[in-house]
């Protein structure tokens, strides 16, 4: 799934290849995808969320552009607005959780990409939250059981 490097513009609104992502309720496009490292502009809308879980393998980073964020990092509550940057390292427990009553819009990236990139490309469209999290585990991302 890896894609060289290329020089060039990616319109806002549109991912790579023109590709788009509905995730249970939420939209990702794909702005990067290489070896050293996978970006997207994800679209949460209020009342949607990542649940807790963490990458082992991988450095995560968030900015947030509209919107706010609440966070879960590694047991520490935190809301993050426009501007703002969140910092996620390898092997800390996170969750984004949209309680605002508008819409979030953020850029995120992790590094290096490992497979994240197939595992929105295989979750795209999937209704059942279980199987969604069975994916996940499958390409290394660990969601934690509910308190």
């Amino acid at each position: 799934m890896f894609q060289p490097m290329t020089c060039g513009l990616t319109p806002a609104g549109a991912g790579v290849e023109r590709k788009c992502w509905t995730i249970l309720g939420q939209t990702y496009w794909p702005l990067a995808i290489t070896e050293a490292c996978f970006a997207f502009e994800a679209l949460l809308p209020p009342g949607t969320f990542v649940p807790p879980h963490v990458q082992e393998g991988q450095d995560e980073f968030i900015r947030v552009l509209e919107g706010s964020l609440d966070l879960m990092l590694d047991g520490v509550a935190a809301r993050a607005g426009p501007g703002d940057f969140v910092r996620i390292p390898r092997g800390t427990v996170h969750g984004v959780f949209n309680n605002g009553a508008v819409p979030a819009r953020a850029l995120g990236w992790a590094t290096p990409a490992l497979n994240l990139a197939e595992l929105f490309e295989r979750a795209d469209g999937v209704a059942d939250p279980e199987e969604v999290l069975r994916m996940a585990t499958a390409n290394g991302v660990r969601f934690l059981p509910p308190d």
